[in-house]
């Protein structure tokens, strides 16, 4: 029986990176032993987000690359109060704050360890995502 999920980030800078997430989103660091650190959100259920030095011991040699292909997605309350800090505090946007027609309001950034983040906050998707949804749910 699985207790819990959670993605672990491969970083270079694992202090850096724990300051992007705890700094610019809010999660609170539950435990930091300088190669490692477990972030919680500050949500009621709880997901966590862990980052491992990416040279460190625990991790096989052949995994110690920049990410590719990976994209941690993190709901928000105010995706745009989001993108104005994360903006302001000068790190990449990979995809520019925008509304999608199937229900997101979004945007991406860079992490300092490479992963791309995507923010979002739901919105109402358009009538006829809201159909595909409807009929997806009666299924």
């Amino acid at each position: 029986m699985i207790t819990s999920i959670f993605p672990v980030i491969c970083a270079d800078d694992v202090a850096a990176t724990r300051d992007f997430y705890a700094g610019r989103l809010g999660f609170k660091v539950i435990f930091d032993s300088g190669w490692y650190v477990q972030l919680e959100a500050p949500s009621g259920n709880r997901p966590q987000l862990g980052i491992v030095e990416r040279e460190h011991e625990s991790v096989p040699e052949r995994f110690r690359q920049q990410p590719a292909g990976v994209l941690v997605s993190i709901e928000v309350d105010d995706v745009d109060a989001v993108h104005e800090t994360i903006s302001a505090a000068g790190h990449e946007i990979a995809l520019s704050l925008r509304s999608e027609d199937f229900g997101q309001r979004h945007f991406m950034t860079v992490d300092p360890s490479g992963t791309l983040v995507d923010v979002i906050t739901p919105n109402p998707p358009s009538p006829e995502f809201a159909a595909a949804y409807a009929q997806s749910a009666a299924d």
